[in-house]
C-alpha cells in the first residue's frame, strides 16, 4: 500500500473538490482521485462552459439589436463559432486551474487516475504506471453522471450527439432538433437558435417543456422560444432516429399524428446516468437502486467507511446540491453537528433568455397537496428596471399558504432572476413570512423590487399593478 490517508475523495467535481477542500481545512489529512480534469463535469463540460456560450449568445443579441439601445453597428454581425467556443474553453480551462490551486492551498493531495474501492477501505487507483493502492479512514464517492444515451437515438458524437459534442462545435449546423426540454435541452436550444441556427426543433414527451419548473413559467419561455423562432413541440414522443441518409430523420409521435423532421443534427438531452460502474461498489455490498447509490441522512452507505454524495445518490442532480451534501458529510464525519439539508428549498435555475430561477413547491404541487393557498404575481411589463434595460419578458411569481402566510414556492422567469432567487432561499430558511417581504424595503429600480411588489400582489393590495 503506497500511503493511507484520513479521507480520500474519489471525484474531483464540485462535490469532490469541495469535500475534499473541507477535510482538509477540518485537519483531515486528505487526498482526492481524479481521472480526467480537476473540477469534473461542471467545470469542464456543463455549467461554467454553457454559461460562457450562452454569454455569448447575449452579447450577439445586443449588438444585433442595437438599434433600439440608440446606437448602430456598422457592417454585418457574423458569429465566428471556434472563437464563441475558444473563450468558453479558456473560461474552463481558468476555472479548473483555479480548483487546482485551492487544493493545493489547502494541501490536499491530488491522485491522477481512476479509483476504485476494495474490501477493507483501501481505494486503488489505475494509473500509466500500474495499480496503486491508498488505504483510507473514510472513503467519499463523488463521480457525478454522464449524458443518457437513448436506445432509440444512440449517441454516435457526430450526427446524434450529446453536451459534451454540443459545447465544441466546429461549425455551425443548419438544422437541429434536441430530444430533451430540462436545463441541458433549453440551454442549447436558445444557443444554437442565437447563433444563427436556421432551424431548431425542442422536442418534450410531456405536455410543457421545463417539466420541473411552474407551468406559467413553462408557459412563458415556451412563448419566448417560439418568438425567436425554436419549433417547441410538447407531448412528443421520440420514436427512432434514421443517421443513414445526409439528413437526420427523426420520428416523432404526436397528438396530432406521427411527424418526421429532417435536421443535420440530433442533441440527446433526455438525462443523465450516474457513474457507479467500474468502482466495486457490488463487490463490496454496497446497497443500490437502478445504478444510483444508497445513503442516510448524513450520506453514509450502508458499508461502514464509505460515503457518496452528488449526482451518484437519488437527490437532485445539481452542482450546488453536491457541494452542499460534500459540506455536511464531511463534518459529519468531523463530528459536527450541522443541520440537514432540507431538499424542500433547494434553487433551480435555467440560464435560457430569458433565465429561470424556482425554489419550493409549484402550483401544481400545491394543488395536489390540497393546500389553501393564494398567489402573487408581478409581471416585468410593469417593472422600470426590465423597460430601461429592455428585458420586459417574464414574471415573479410566489406562492403564499393562505392560513400561515408561508412563501411555499417562488417562480420566477426574466433577465437576471438567476442572481435573485437566493434571497427567496435565505428568506424560506429563516422561516420568513410574505409580510416579512412586503416590510422589507427593496431598492428602486431594481429587478428584485418584483419579489416584493409580487408579496404584495398575494394580499390582493399591490401598488403597481
Amino acid at each position: 500500500m503506497e500511503k493511507k490517508y484520513n479521507v480520500i475523495v474519489i471525484g474531483s467535481g464540485p462535490g469532490g473538490y469541495v469535500a475534499a477542500i473541507k477535510a482538509a481545512q477540518l485537519g483531515f489529512e486528505t487526498a482526492v482521485v481524479e481521472r480526467a480534469n480537476l473540477g469534473g463535469i461542471c467545470l469542464n463540460w456543463g455549467c461554467i462552459p454553457t454559461k460562457a456560450l450562452l454569454k455569448s449568445a447575449q452579447a450577439l443579441h445586443y449588438a444585433q439589436n442595437s438599434e433600439s439601445y440608440g446606437f448602430s453597428v456598422n457592417g454585418e454581425i457574423s458569429v465566428d463559432i471556434a472563437k464563441v467556443v475558444e473563450r468558453s474553453r479558456g473560461v474552463s480551462a481558468q476555472m479548473s486551474k483555479g480548483v487546482e490551486y485551492l487544493l493545493k492551498k489547502n494541501k490536499v493531495t491530488v491522485i491522477q487516475g481512476e479509483g476504485s474501492v476494495r474490501a477493507g477501505k483501501v481505494v486503488a487507483v489505475n494509473t500509466p504506471e500500474g495499480v496503486v493502492e491508498y488505504g483510507a479512514d473514510h472513503i467519499i464517492l463523488a463521480t457525478g453522471a454522464r449524458p443518457n444515451s437513448l436506445p432509440f437515438a444512440p449517441i454516435d458524437g457526430e450526427k446524434i450527439i450529446s453536451y459534451f459534442q454540443a459545447l465544441v462545435p466546429e461549425k455551425l449546423p443548419k438544422s437541429m432538433a434536441i430530444i430533451g426540454s430540462g436545463a441541458i435541452g433549453s440551454e442549447f436550444a436558445f444557443f444554437y437558435k442565437s447563433m444563427g441556427v436556421e432551424q431548431v426543433h425542442l422536442i418534450e414527451y410531456v405536455d410543457r417543456i421545463v417539466p420541473l419548473e411552474d407551468d406559467e413559467v413553462s408557459a412563458q419561455l415556451s412563448r419566448s422560444f417560439r418568438k425567436m423562432g425554436i419549433k417547441v413541440m410538447v407531448s412528443a414522443q421520440v420514436k427512432g432516429v434514421d443517421t443513414t441518409g445526409e439528413l437526420c430523420k427523426v420520428t416523432v409521435e404526436t397528438k396530432k399524428g406521427v411527424e418526421v423532421i429532417e435536421a443535420e443534427l440530433v442533441l440527446s438531452a433526455a438525462g443523465v446516468v450516474p457513474n457507479t460502474e467500474h468502482l466495486g461498489l457490488e463487490e463490496l455490498g454496497v446497497q443500490m437502486n437502478r445504478g444510483k447509490v444508497i445513503v442516510d441522512e448524513h450520506y453514509r452507505t450502508n458499508v461502514e467507511g464509505i460515503y457518496a454524495i452528488g449526482d451518484i445518490i437519488p437527490t437532485p442532480a445539481l452542482a450546488h446540491m453536491a457541494s452542499a451534501e460534500a459540506i455536511h458529510c464531511v463534518e459529519h464525519i468531523a463530528g459536527i453537528d450541522s443541520p440537514l439539508i432540507n431538499y424542500g428549498n433547494i434553487p433551480g435555475c435555467t440560464y435560457t433568455s430569458p433565465e429561470i430561477a424556482s425554489v419550493g413547491m409549484t402550483e401544481r404541487a400545491v394543488k395536489e397537496k390540497g393546500i389553501e393557498y393564494k398567489v402573487g404575481k408581478f409581471p416585468f411589463t410593469a417593472s422600470g428596471k426590465a423597460a430601461a434595460a429592455g428585458e420586459r419578458d417574464g414574471f415573479i411569481k410566489l406562492i403564499v399558504d393562505a392560513n400561515t402566510d408561508e412563501v411555499l414556492g417562488a417562480h420566477m422567469v426574466g433577465a437576471n432572476v438567476t442572481e435573485m432567487i437566493a434571497g427567496i432561499v435565505v428568506a424560506r430558511n429563516m422561516g420568513a413570512k410574505a409580510a416579512d417581504i412586503i416590510h422589507s424595503v427593496h431598492p428602486h429600480p431594481t429587478m428584485s423590487e418584483a419579489i416584493m411588489e409580487a408579496a404584495e400582489a398575494s394580499t390582493g393590495h399591490a401598488i403597481h399593478i
